[in-house]
């Protein structure tokens, strides 16, 4: 069963060729899915069943290359590889290419799951603890993650149109690609927050601080700021032009970026 894990891994990390620390990780991914292997077998299931399950079990590889260390960063900069290997192999992806529609998912630890491709459209997560949680081509349509802890949370290519994420703790999670269509954030925590390549027009950051948020690339089409704080924030490549800045705080490099982005800031207040 070790050398079906291993082409497993090798064809899951060929893209990436002979990296440094590729023997490294891909041996303890290996040890890992051995252990969880076993403990399946004990659990009374077949070979075949142990095996999907575990291969079922496995994350993002794109995840693990992202944190790999690089010569910038110093040790304590980087992600321990071994707790980022253990939650690769451990992410629960019961719910990976499920139907749950309108489901009462409310109050729920559900952290580290794989909601892959997944129907979630007005389903409520609502004070739900989805911390490390993947969201990847899912539709999300009136979802509600209201008071829902997201934390490192990654919504990846989703059809997140009227979301409610209002009091949500957002921090450090990566909402990509994502089509956020008159989504609501009243009262989110958003620091480390990336909505790259995103369409967040009609959204709403009103009346809030933004700490390290990353709009870029991003199309921001009556998104509105109305009240908000931004502190190191990024714009870049984003269409800002019609983006609402009515008595927003700017630190002085945002404001400057905006300005030659061809904002309208003539409300806002650079602090």
């Amino acid at each position: 069963m070790e050398k079906r894990f291993k082409k497993f891994l090798d064809e899951k990390f060929a893209p990436y060729g002979n990296f440094p620390s590729r023997a490294d990780v891909t041996s303890e991914l290996l040890s890992n899915l051995v252990e969880k292997y076993e403990d399946l077998k004990k659990e009374g299931k077949s070979d075949k069943e142990a095996y999907q399950a575990t291969i079922n079990s496995f994350g993002d590889v794109s995840e693990i290359m992202e944190q790999l260390p690089h010569n910038n960063r110093t040790p304590k900069e980087n992600l321990s590889l071994s707790k980022l290997i253990k939650k690769s192999v451990g992410r629960d992806s019961r719910f990976h290419q499920t139907m749950l529609k309108g489901s009462d998912l409310k109050d729920v630890d559900l952290h580290e799951s794989d909601f892959n491709c997944t129907e979630l459209r007005e389903t409520s997560f609502d004070r739900s603890d989805l911390t490390g949680s993947i969201f990847r081509a899912t539709d999300l349509r009136d979802a509600s993650f209201a008071k829902a802890n997201l934390t490192r949370v990654v919504f990846a290519g989703c059809d997140s149109r009227n979301v409610c994420f209002d009091g949500a703790n957002l921090t450090d999670a990566t909402l990509k690609g994502a089509d956020l269509h008159g989504a609501t954030f009243a009262g989110a925590t958003l620091i480390g927050t990336d909505f790259s390549q995103s369409d967040l027009t009609d959204a709403k950051f009103d009346n809030l601080t933004l700490e390290g948020v990353v709009f870029d690339s991003s199309s921001l089409n009556n998104t509105s700021f109305e009240g908000t704080t931004l502190h190191n924030v990024n714009f870049h490549h984003s269409a800002v032009k019609h983006a609402i800045f009515v008595s927003t705080k700017i630190d002085k490099v945002t404001y400057a970026l905006l300005k030659g982005a061809k904002a309208n800031l003539d409300k806002a207040k650079i602090v």
